[in-house]
């Protein structure tokens, strides 16, 4: 059997920019890909704690160091500029790999910088 476990996740962090015409997806920062071990490309789940707006899509990386986190295609509807978002991922494992694993969580300031990685 294979749990469904929290992998890892970007934590409050600012939504920076919507493009409703873009074909669709989440551009993040790439330091915060690579911090938090998500992948480009990688499913993710996005919570808008603004909202309450919760949503399925994949990442695409942003430019580095520039704290991009873009709603792009239909997304765009569902959060703005400035709302927080948490965004999630997962991964399946047995329970023997679940019982030792540790999530990874990344968070970040009010300009989508690493305050801390725990």
């Amino acid at each position: 059997m294979l749990l469904e476990m929290f992998k890892a996740k970007i934590h409050q962090a600012r939504i920076t920019q919507a493009d409703l015409f873009y074909e669709g997806s989440l551009t993040v920062d790439e330091d915060l890909l690579e911090a938090s071990g998500i992948l480009p490309h990688e499913k993710v789940q996005v919570v808008n704690i603004n909202n309450g707006n919760r949503f399925e899509t994949y990442t695409i990386k942003g430019e580095r160091g520039s704290g991009v986190i873009g709603l792009n295609g239909a997304a765009a509807r569902l959060g703005v500029p400035g709302d927080m978002i948490i965004v999630i991922t997962y991964a399946q494992m047995t329970p023997e790999e679940a019982k030792d694993f540790k999530p990874t969580v990344v968070l970040v300031d009010e300009k989508n910088k690493i305050v801390k990685k725990l």
